[in-house]
């Protein structure tokens, strides 16, 4: 069956838009490059014509540069039509594009919509303000902790502060008067008193009025006609 019926040909699949606008632009150069050999071939025309004097001639020459003009516009009209083509190609690119982009964010959207919404379930207000108020709580249970830590022992409570007052201003007058600002009791201890110079005591001999006293004594013996008796000295 298939030699007589043949085999069915696949459907070749349609160009897409980059396709065409590439095939456009293709012939876009093509006549480009026609216009550039025609703009060449009208010049050198032109210069053949200022060249050559009137008469069949020139006449021959003008023919023909209206024939090289004539095939410029049209070519030119051509290149105005691909331009044309390429331009809607690329607004209907442009929007395709956009389409594409804005179904991409659209899934992306719903994806993060869904894991929102998964996570939501776990994560409860009601819980989120049970647990903001146990935090306060904790907070003044550890100040007051820290208050009654922070006590001092041994203080009685029923301390006059209007006789504390009393006491302290009665100190500052006691400061005024002292000198130098200082209270009595926080002056340092004067110097003792000398107790031999208070009792007019005589002062203890030295060595020196010991041996003035002996020399003494040995010349009032002499003197008398006594002999003298040797002292002995002592040597430190």
């Amino acid at each position: 069956m298939k030699r007589v019926f043949g085999v069915k040909k696949d459907k070749e699949p349609p160009p897409s838009i980059q396709d065409a606008t590439d095939r456009i632009s293709k012939r876009g150069d093509t006549v480009d490059e026609k216009l550039k050999k025609l703009d060449a071939e009208l010049s050198r025309y032109k210069e053949q014509i200022k060249k050559t004097r009137p008469g069949p001639a020139q006449e021959a020459l003008k023919s023909r540069a209206m024939r090289v003009l004539k095939q410029k516009r049209m070519y030119e009209g051509q290149r105005d039509m691909l331009y044309n083509q390429t331009f809607n190609l690329d607004q209907v690119s442009f929007a395709s594009e956009g389409l594409k982009d804005a179904q991409q964010t659209m899934t992306a959207l719903k994806s993060a919509n869904k894991e929102l919404k998964g996570m939501m379930k776990t994560v409860k207000i009601q819980d989120i303000d049970n647990l903001q108020d146990e935090m306060m709580d904790m907070m003044d249970m550890s100040n007051e902790i820290q208050e009654t830590l922070g006590r001092s022992y041994n203080v009685p409570d029923d301390i006059d502060e209007d006789e504390l007052m009393g006491e302290l201003d009665a100190l500052e007058a006691d400061m005024g008067t002292e000198a130098d600002g200082v209270p009595s009791y926080l002056q340092p201890d004067k110097e003792e008193p000398d107790l031999d110079a208070e009792l007019n005591l005589p002062t203890a001999p030295s060595g020196n009025a010991t041996a003035a006293a002996g020399r003494a004594n040995s010349q009032v013996e002499d003197e008398l006609g006594f002999p003298a008796v040797p002292r002995a000295s002592v040597r430190s």
